[in-house]
């Protein structure tokens, strides 16, 4: 939905920044996709970016793909979920946020390119929970973070977050240009 991004992750697979784009889809346009979708009965629509929550008509964007029948899930970095913004999502129809965190703070924050991403990260988890908004931790598995897994479930477990989803490298984008130094050999993925 956008390639704007508050972050400047080392794997983004679109290479997002800070401003959108500006040949991101229109209002209108958004709204034709919406329609699309529902007319050809996809059963959940994602919302991803770059960072989605960035993007300033996001919530009616949603609100009226919701309003064709769609069932709409957020894929964020976690760090704008304040308490009042995860009952905006949830008031614009979204039932699901998949939150990402790629390690403890020091990694994490390292790889999302910004201090305190791992905090706010945390923070948009626990405010998801406390107002019923399903969540789960999403995870890209590299050579930076693997041996931290342990880690990474010990949080999962302490928080309460229901579900867990692992993703490998993306080849693309910033991913593409640290994908040498940060990929996983077959069996080191085995092992994790």
């Amino acid at each position: 939905i956008t390639r704007g991004c508050n972050l400047a992750c080392a794997h983004c697979y679109i290479s997002a920044k800070r401003d959108p784009d500006p040949l991101e889809l229109s209002w209108s346009e958004a709204m034709a996709v919406a329609d699309q979708l529902a007319d050809y009965e996809v059963p959940v629509v994602l919302f991803s970016g770059g960072e989605p929550l960035v993007r300033q008509d996001l919530l009616d964007v949603a609100a009226y793909a919701k309003s064709q029948g769609l069932r709409l899930g957020l894929s964020t970095n976690g760090t704008l979920l304040t308490k009042d913004k995860v009952c905006e999502v949830q008031a614009a129809g979204f039932s699901y946020a998949g939150i990402s965190i790629d390690g403890p703070q020091a990694i994490n924050d390292k790889f999302r390119g910004v201090k305190g991403a791992f905090d706010d990260a945390l923070a948009g988890i626990r405010n998801s929970l406390a107002e019923g908004l399903r969540v789960s931790l999403r995870f890209t598995l590299t050579r930076y973070n693997h041996e931290y897994l342990d880690e990474i479930f010990q949080m999962v477990e302490r928080e309460g977050i229901p579900r867990v989803c692992i993703y490998h490298l993306g080849y693309s984008g910033r991913g593409e240009k640290i994908s040498g130094r940060a990929s996983l050999t077959s069996e080191e993925t085995r092992a994790a």
